[in-house]
């Protein structure tokens, strides 16, 4: 024998192990008929797919464009897409992936088509978030102390947007997925459509960027 020990369970273990594997099982049936009903085009299904993942997607789109129209206007287009895209989705990557790669896809079309347009915009963050009177600012951080560290606060939040705003394009969104949105390595590389080396690599260059324009703060 390779052991001198045996390896044992209690009854309270094999019951807990057996119903954390049903509940993977029961999750990924749920998701696997909800993916279906999106397939074949049913629109209350549709409907839970974007009121569970519009907030996501809005949220990842307005910290790569830095503007709220346009991460809205793009919000919407990745629905579209979505819409019409999701016969083809296969199930390599999660859900919530593959609605990340559109979206990024998205921005990026949109931001080729500005830039050959010459268009130079600042967003201020103290414009109105969405629909409501709450400025971008303020959905960056809880209430601080006190009003002198509310503005302290709120001028480094103004230089760090700012400061993302400048990386180029490929290691913003990839400094936005991993560090912001939480996304793994592999998550990222599914995403962006390129392998983990260079995921690692911008992460890498995009971070040290950063930090060269905030070294002041």
């Amino acid at each position: 024998m390779f052991f001198g020990k045996s390896i044992s369970f209690d009854e309270e273990e094999l019951t807990n192990v057996a119903l954390a594997a049903n509940s993977a099982s029961v999750c990924s049936t749920v998701e696997t008929e909800f993916i279906e009903k999106l397939k074949d085009g049913d629109a209350n299904a549709f409907d839970t797919l974007v009121t569970r993942y519009a907030g996501d997607i809005y949220a990842l789109l307005f910290r790569i464009t830095e503007d709220a129209e346009e991460a809205g206007d793009l919000t919407q287009e990745t629905f579209l897409r979505v819409f019409k895209a999701v016969k083809n989705f296969r199930g390599e990557a999660d859900l919530k992936t593959w609605l990340f790669r559109i979206a990024i896809n998205e921005s990026r079309n949109r931001f080729r088509w500005w830039k050959r347009r010459w268009r130079e915009k600042t967003v201020s963050l103290d414009a109105p978030f969405g629909q409501t009177e709450i400025t971008l600012g303020e959905t960056f951080s809880s209430v601080a102390a006190n009003p002198e560290e509310t503005i302290i606060q709120r001028e480094r939040e103004k230089v760090l947007s700012r400061a993302l705003k400048e990386l180029p394009e490929i290691f913003r969104e990839v400094v936005v997925l991993c560090d912001i949105e939480g996304l793994s390595y592999e998550e990222i590389a599914v995403a962006l459509e390129i392998n983990i080396g260079t995921v690692k690599s911008r992460i890498a260059r995009g971070r040290e960027e950063l930090r060269r324009k905030l070294r002041d703060i």
